[in-house]
């Protein structure tokens, strides 16, 4: 008799696991939402730091004009530096 009930207890397993874990997960996130209370309204309103970054690279370019660069052919420093500067071409 044992054995046919713990064969019915393994495969009904999953039926009852699933509402008590859904239950008990319900339950502790109430429970935090309760102790903790609300978030302060600032943290909702707070950019990311790559927003910030975005703002801030924005405004440095705000006043520029960037259609005037200079050429590849005046900047060396594109390529990577080589050993000893053995291999870079010299500027005359």
């Amino acid at each position: 008799m044992w054995s046919v009930l713990w064969a019915a207890v393994r495969s009904k397993a999953p039926y009852v696991t699933f509402p008590v874990a859904f239950v008990v997960g319900l339950v502790g996130s109430q429970l935090e939402w309760f102790l903790r209370g609300d978030p302060p309204p600032t943290a909702l309103e707070e950019k990311s730091i790559s927003e910030q970054r975005e703002d801030r690279k924005l405004q440095e370019i705000a006043g520029e004009d960037l259609t005037k660069v200079v050429s590849l052919k005046d900047k060396l420093e594109f390529a990577p530096r080589a050993v000893l500067n053995r291999n870079r071409p010299e500027k005359s």
